[in-house]
């Protein structure tokens, strides 16, 4: 692992350290306490584990990784690791195993958190690369944030009644119609990945120089509105516009909306939550797969942008030739600038948080839908395995394509504008939407 950058000082990255792992397990409380333990023991989908199993696992990662590997602690409960263990079991048969019941899957993440808390006040963050710059504590927040975003799309999935509320809708748009439609990036050369940000995964690493040429980009995410004329056009009954397997996927599962969508008279609505509500034509278009992403690109004359292009767009400022951490500079994402950590639990308008844009215009790059890209899910040149294969290297390849920005649903100690998201090009239920891009001529 390429050695991370200046990290704050001891005490500033401790507290640092404790206020995004006490924020990840409040989120954690919020979405497994407020359905009965019948419910967090179901599957909702088979696409999913039972809320109780993500519950145990976040417990029993922080174990292994920060318990044992950081603190050099015996293990709690040794017998838990072969069940808690995602590649051993498959989302669908993880309700057949013998799982911690809901009150003790909540004292076993309870008892392992108190511990890891004690830890980080005697840990050393420096001396080797799991503990640099707090590394391990950061990993792990990442990692229960990331199961956070999962239990959520398993909430989307369950039926029932509404049990998640947002406190205040989501900001408007308040400029859109004097936006340009699309913004050119030229070509040459920038900085991808990081080697600097010491909380980085390990397939965001190590920077790298990539010549990427001149092309447009969409300044917005496609919106329901947008996707809306694609369907009324015929979209999905047409199979010139797509890969062949996605017009498989059309033709075995009867396609014909984006996922939660249905026809009520003559209206679109959607189910969001367990309420079902009209579909919003300003919003993004989310729970998309890869191939309806570049069935609707292929129908308006356009393509999806690479992993590369659309991260050129992100982060370099042709003024200073740096690639920055984010769209809007170094600082940290604030309210004003991205929709991130469930907070309006939707996706905000097309066009919204202005002061969150490249300095090309670009809006809404980090925050509100993954943005499906073209590209595979492959290492960077100089890649690094760590701290274990299954994290990233077991998925490199063609079978999953590349997300980049995040969701609404992501925590920002796991958003940045080098953070890499990979799936399946069939997975909808994820918060996914993407924009379009076209070579310059």
């Amino acid at each position: 692992m390429t050695a991370p950058g200046p990290a704050p000082d001891g005490d500033l990255l401790r507290e640092r350290a404790a206020h995004v792992l006490l924020r990840a397990r409040e989120r954690t409380r919020a979405l497994t306490e407020c359905v009965d333990d019948r419910e967090l023991v179901a599957q909702h989908s088979p696409l999913m584990s039972p809320l109780v199993w993500d519950l145990a696992h976040i417990g029993n990662q922080e174990e292994i990784w920060l318990l044992r590997a950081v603190g050099g602690h015996d293990a709690l409960r040794p017998e838990l690791d072969p069940l808690y263990d995602a590649f051993e079991h498959p989302r669908a048969e993880r309700p057949a195993l013998p799982l911690l019941p809901p009150d003790q899957a909540r004292r076993y993440a309870g008892d392992v958190r108190a511990r890891v808390l004690d830890l980080l006040g005697t840990a050393p963050l420096h001396g080797r690369p799991l503990v640099e710059g707090g590394f391990a504590f950061g990993m792990i927040a990442q990692h229960e944030q990331q199961h956070d975003e999962t239990m959520l799309i398993t909430h989307q999935l369950r039926s029932g009644p509404t049990v998640l509320f947002a406190p205040e809708p989501p900001p408007a748009a308040p400029d859109t119609a004097a936006l340009p439609r699309e913004v050119r990036v030229e070509g040459g050369a920038f900085t991808m990945g990081t080697s600097q940000e010491p909380w980085a995964l390990d397939n965001e690493r190590p920077a790298h120089r990539r010549f990427v040429p001149s092309f447009w980009i969409d300044t917005l995410p496609v919106s329901n509105g947008d996707y809306l004329r694609f369907i009324e056009d015929g979209g999905y009954r047409e199979p010139r516009w797509w890969h062949p397997a996605g017009w498989e996927q059309v033709r075995a599962h009867g396609l014909r909306a984006p996922l939660f969508w249905r026809r009520e008279g003559g209206s679109w609505v959607r189910r969001r939550f367990g309420t079902v509500e009209p579909v919003r034509a300003a919003e993004p278009v989310m729970h998309v797969s890869f191939y309806e992403a570049q069935a609707y690109a292929a129908w308006a004359g356009r393509r999806l942008p690479t992993e590369a292009e659309w991260e050129k767009a992100a982060r370099h400022d042709p003024a200073t030739g740096r690639s920055t951490r984010y769209p809007w500079g170094d600082e940290d994402p604030t309210p004003e600038r991205a929709n991130l950590g469930q907070r309006h639990l939707r996706p905000a308008d097309s066009g919204a948080y202005p002061a969150g844009g490249s300095p090309l215009g670009v809006r809404q790059l980090i925050g509100d839908v993954w943005e499906w890209t073209a590209s595979d899910f492959l290492p960077y040149p100089g890649f690094c395995s760590f701290p274990y294969r299954e994290y990233s290297e077991v998925f490199f390849g063609d079978g999953h394509k590349v997300l980049r920005g995040g969701s609404f649903a992501v925590d920002p100690v796991a958003c940045r504008a080098t953070f890499r998201n990979w799936d399946l090009p069939v997975r909808r239920q994820i918060f996914s939407g993407f924009r379009t891009a076209r070579d310059a001529e």
